[in-house]
């Protein structure tokens, strides 16, 4: 049985994520802080927290592993810098903490085309979140690369739900890596990375999450 700490529990993988390990019976309780209180549950712990002031001794940091799936977008946040913080800072400053407290492995939904030396600022963000988590010592950790998620966000992008609907009409006719992913099926292989634990670092590119 696995003490799961998910982060990023409103989001549209995050939710998935959060609904498929309250229902998995390897899963004895999930750990969720939030900004805002979730709906209860048994097996829920869901600590209400300032992500720029994480209590860094609080008990519930004591997990087994770790699923993130922060995420916003410039635009939402406001500015770059403020993306930054939440698309890497936060999830490395999880992911360092959980660590200290014992966890040993970390999934993290990130996204197609992470790279550190990206001339793009989005996907290089990705790619300084993913090669900053490799510091940390993680004995298994796993990156998901989905291009465009399908499902309903509560949070509306406009851009995204369009460039979602145009492939979705034209699935047949995308090679598999740049087809519409689902959200559960995102969700699936996060928290299936999160409790296999497999050793070593992981990257799961998106037409493997099909």
């Amino acid at each position: 049985m696995s003490r799961l700490m998910l982060v990023g529990a409103t989001g549209l993988v995050g939710h998935c994520v959060l609904q498929q390990a309250l229902a998995d019976a390897r899963v004895h309780q999930v750990v969720a802080p939030t900004r805002s209180a979730l709906s209860p549950h048994p097996k829920l712990l869901n600590p209400l927290v300032d992500f720029d002031q994480w209590p860094v001794d609080a008990e519930w940091w004591a997990v087994d592993a770790v699923v993130c799936t922060l995420g916003t977008t410039i635009k939402v946040a406001g500015s770059q810098a403020a993306f930054y913080r939440v698309d890497h800072d936060y999830p490395l400053q999880v992911a360092r903490l959980a660590r200290q407290h014992g966890a040993k492995a970390y999934a993290l939904n990130s996204a197609l085309g992470a790279d550190p030396a990206s001339r793009v600022f989005y996907s290089r963000t990705k790619g300084e979140l993913e090669r900053d988590l490799q510091a940390l010592g993680y004995g298994s950790l796993t990156s998901v690369r989905p291009g465009l998620i399908g499902g309903e966000r509560q949070q509306q992008r406009p851009a995204e739900q369009l460039a979602v609907r145009l492939s979705t009409w034209l699935q047949p006719l995308l090679p598999r890596r740049y087809r519409v992913v689902p959200a559960d099926r995102i969700a699936h292989h996060l928290l299936e990375a999160a409790l296999a634990a497999a050793p070593g670092v992981r990257v799961l590119m998106s037409e493997q999450l099909l």
